[in-house]
């Protein structure tokens, strides 16, 4: 009776258990890039704070410094400014121009989106082809154009990223309404008297935005690449003012010689995209997308 007992309670307390373990790593999947990515935003708010060193004073005495360097943990640039106080220095500048362009593109392509699958068959054909003329085009190579017309600096970098990726996300706004739009609850709202305004704020939506957070979550880190490979070219914030892309510019004559403090921006650079895209895709599985919504796949 004692063994049947106890057999009894451990199948009871495995599936629980295997329920727990499921869900530990589920929230551990959207838990961990969360909690770095807050962690990137608060090193560029704290940059004043935790930066050892001036991020534009420099000393030629001590140029060039290996990582590991007394003084310098990750050594000097050739101009001997501290390469960690750079690197946090520039976190500002480089998140904004990751976050702006994808606020900006989500809200106007969300708009863009939902206008286009709620509106008659004329306004969805206009907006979608003016939409495809703009992504026709290769994303840095549209971004280059646009910034190359404007003075550059950080105001440049987020007009010309806003432009770029506006239309994907109005394509994923267009795909999730036209999934809707003939669903029960909207043709009721219709018939209720509702206007177009009120179904789109009230019933679309609630139900586009959280496919629209998950893929903005993921633009971030394409928006960051592109905004230091508009630096990198001159387009971008211009020096002296730290940015991962600048930075790695001015380091780029000292790759053969010193590669392991050049290559750090560059490391820099990939670990932010890698963060936003993981949890890109952990909001994506949490919502229950099972869509391919990688910036890859749709430019």
């Amino acid at each position: 009776m004692t063994l049947l007992r106890t057999g009894t309670s451990v199948q009871g307390r495995l599936p629980f258990r295997a329920l727990r373990s499921a869900a530990l790593r589920r929230d551990a999947g959207l838990l961990l890039p969360a909690a770095l990515a807050a962690l990137l935003l608060l090193v560029a708010v704290a940059a004043p704070l935790i930066a050892p060193y001036d991020p534009v004073a420099g000393s030629l005495q001590v140029r060039l410094l290996d990582p590991g360097s007394p003084g310098h943990l990750l050594g000097t640039d050739g101009q001997g400014r501290d390469v960690l106080s750079r690197l946090i220095w520039a976190a500002r500048p480089s998140l904004i121009g990751g976050f702006v362009p994808v606020a900006i593109a989500a809200t106007a392509g969300t708009a863009l989106g939902i206008a286009a699958g709620l509106g008659g068959r004329i306004t969805e054909q206009a907006l979608l082809r003016s939409l495809d003329v703009l992504y026709a085009f290769p994303g840095i190579l549209l971004a280059m154009t646009i910034a190359t017309l404007m003075p550059a600096g950080l105001g440049a970098t987020v007009l010309s990223l806003s432009v770029v990726l506006t239309p994907a996300v109005a394509r994923v706004a267009h795909t999730e309404v036209a999934r809707i739009r003939t669903a029960e609850y909207l043709e009721a709202a219709r018939v209720s008297g509702a206007g177009r305004t009120l179904v789109a704020v009230r019933q679309v939506l609630p139900v586009v935005a959280p496919v629209i957070l998950a893929y903005a979550s993921s633009l971030i880190g394409l928006s960051v690449v592109y905004a230091a490979g508009l630096s990198f070219l001159g387009l971008g914030v211009p020096p002296p003012t730290a940015e991962w892309g600048a930075m790695l510019d001015d380091l780029r004559p000292s790759l053969l010689t010193h590669p392991g403090v050049a290559v750090l921006p560059a490391l820099t650079i990939l670990i932010v995209s890698v963060v936003f895209n993981t949890l890109g895709e952990a909001l994506r599985r949490r919502i229950g997308d099972t869509g391919d919504l990688s910036p890859e796949t749709l430019r």
